[in-house]
């Protein structure tokens, strides 16, 4: 039988005291989230903020000749729309379904009311927010300088920890476009992971074989954030919040 669908699949939302979770709940709307879907385009007004449960959320900058590059990923730890509540109406970047799933979305002003307020929902959100910002920078480190290889596997590991499944449904074009690289760059990478027993790709489908070999492989730029992560969101509960391979994101 399916698992329904719950607003505390959220890492976010779960870790609300009660009195705050019970004034936003009623007024949280499941939302299907589909791979390729753009919740957000760069400047438009935030009419909504959506928390992710069981999808995945790319953050794109698009340039003008249409190049983009993924600054960072939410998945069931955080919130999009940070913008909304750090000052802005609108956001620079584009939002784009990674990989497809459902989320839950709040209506813009009620998410403003409740950080107004100053309490547990505005420490919440600041912390998140640090640990996103420290995401971006660290994209933009590993993109610099690092190999494309090592950026795939940073990539698979901030995907895996954000799924309850080790397949992603992601075509190597849609990945190149992430990384902003040249799609042969992702083939030769993905190819020798692949040699290497790590993962298996085929049709558009990616498989984890060995996530342990994957952080063998991976640049210092996915521990940096998964432990700014840790740190920051340390307090948020646990309990039934593991993922189906045995790992958690906090």
């Amino acid at each position: 039988m399916p698992t329904p669908h719950t607003p505390k699949q959220n890492y976010l939302l779960a870790a609300l005291p009660a009195p705050e979770f019970e004034r936003l709940a009623p007024h949280l709307e499941l939302s299907p989230m589909r791979l390729g879907e753009a919740l957000y385009e760069s400047g438009a007004r935030l009419n909504h903020v959506y928390f992710p449960t069981t999808s995945i959320v790319s953050l794109l900058y698009v340039l003008e000749d249409g190049a983009s590059a993924e600054i960072a990923v939410v998945g069931n730890e955080g919130i999009l729309g940070i913008s909304l509540f750090m000052g802005g109406e609108t956001t620079p970047s584009r939002a784009v379904v990674q990989s497809a799933g459902y989320g839950f979305r709040l209506r813009s002003q009620l998410l403003k009311q409740e950080f107004g307020r100053g309490g547990a929902v505005m420490h919440l959100l600041l912390r998140y927010t640090q640990a996103l910002i420290t995401q971006m920078a660290q994209t933009a480190v590993c993109n610099r300088h690092h190999s494309v290889e090592q950026q795939l596997c940073r990539w698979l590991l901030l995907s895996l920890d954000r799924l309850s499944t080790l397949e992603l449904t992601m075509t190597q074009e849609l990945i190149a476009n992430m990384l902003g690289v040249r799609r042969e760059g992702v083939t030769e990478a993905a190819g020798k992971l692949q040699k290497a027993g790590l993962i298996k790709y085929s049709r558009g489908r990616i498989t984890v074989l060995d996530r342990p070999g994957l952080e063998k492989e991976v640049c210092e730029c996915y521990a940096v954030v998964k432990k700014e992560m840790d740190r920051l969101l340390s307090d948020i509960p646990r309990t039934e919040q593991f993922l189906s391979n045995g790992r958690s994101i906090l």
